[in-house]
């Protein structure tokens, strides 16, 4: 499987690329084995970013406390709306990536700069957070915050009840509530996702894109784990704004936060700053292993395709 085809950085012409809507496909897939295996860490990130009071106390706390009052299957709400956004969310992430990055290569040589890297993946992630993220967020988050075990007390019945009563209710605005830091997280996430999983694959297992090495799933797992543990750090108050944003109603106007940086400052105010790097801890066991998951599969799929079509067919 780690047999290395002749190098395409030893000159010549570009050699063709894996096209766009295989890379669309691998993340899709790799999206849907992420989902099911990491939704409970989801849940419990959640819950601890919308806990003001103090009810839960740490990680397990929190899942043994869901567990016990909600039952085992509370720990998968949302799964629905999470797995269809994460599907939608990799195969629109992974081929716009695709489409910006042959933008930013060199017409000789085919080779894409860091600097390109950055800002194909920084576009991919601002797309994806306003065509797909934004929206399925609202509706996971409005679900995983219901508390009560008898269906009758819920407000939202399900995925598709959730999103006719926030559109009826705040209008479609209301399921984009907290776009803003979305988009600065996931954009942020991406550009330094995409840029270091290349940057890990060459330095630890000598790979290059585009030379037909097909890495074992526990080398594409060591990369995107690596390559999955800056973004969280960084991006941690967008990501907690963006969940106190969007489990608010808009319902009847009262709005405790405004927007953004009002946000960013009532919760400073009111809670701390470390109250913004609220469900670090679950973000960090969720996202690194996530993008493990997705990679193992993705770099499969995309490796074979790369092998069989494009290394094979004549040039």
């Amino acid at each position: 499987m780690n047999s290395q085809p002749e190098n395409p950085n030893n000159g010549g012409n570009p050699k063709r690329s894996i096209p766009p809507y295989m890379k669309a496909l691998s993340g899709s897939l790799g999206g849907i084995v992420e989902a099911c295996c990491l939704q409970p860490i989801d849940v419990i990130k959640t819950r601890l970013q919308l806990d003001r009071t103090g009810n839960y106390k740490g990680i397990i706390h929190c899942g043994a406390t869901i567990s016990r009052t909600e039952g085992v299957r509370a720990l998968w709400k949302g799964l629905t709306p999470f797995a269809t956004h994460l599907t939608l969310k990799y195969a629109l992430r992974m081929g716009s990536n695709a489409v910006l990055q042959s933008a930013f290569k060199d017409s000789e040589t085919g080779k894409i700069s860091n600097h390109g890297r950055l800002l194909s993946g920084f576009g991919a992630g601002v797309l994806e957070a306003l065509v797909i993220v934004t929206p399925f967020e609202v509706v996971k988050i409005r679900l995983q915050q219901q508390r009560g075990l008898s269906p009758e007390l819920l407000k939202y019945k399900g995925p598709i009840h959730c999103a006719r009563t926030i559109i009826r209710e705040e209008g479609l605005r209301g399921l984009w509530s907290g776009a803003a830091p979305t988009v600065m997280r996931n954009g942020t996430n991406q550009a330094a996702m995409f840029t270091a999983k290349n940057a890990f694959d060459v330095l630890l297992w000598k790979k290059h894109e585009g030379d037909g090495k097909i890495l074992q799933p526990w080398q594409s797992m060591i990369s995107g784990f690596l390559a999955g543990t800056a973004g969280p750090v960084c991006t941690g108050p967008f990501d907690v704004v963006k969940t106190r944003l969007m489990a608010q109603s808009r319902e009847g106007g009262n709005l405790k936060y405004k927007g953004m940086v009002h946000a960013i400052r009532t919760i400073y105010a009111e809670e701390g700053v470390r109250a913004l790097w609220k469900g670090l801890l679950p973000r960090l066991m969720r996202i690194p292993p996530g993008q493990a998951i997705m990679w193992a599969v993705a770099d499969q799929i995309t490796g074979l395709y790369e092998r069989r079509y494009i290394h094979s067919a004549p040039l």
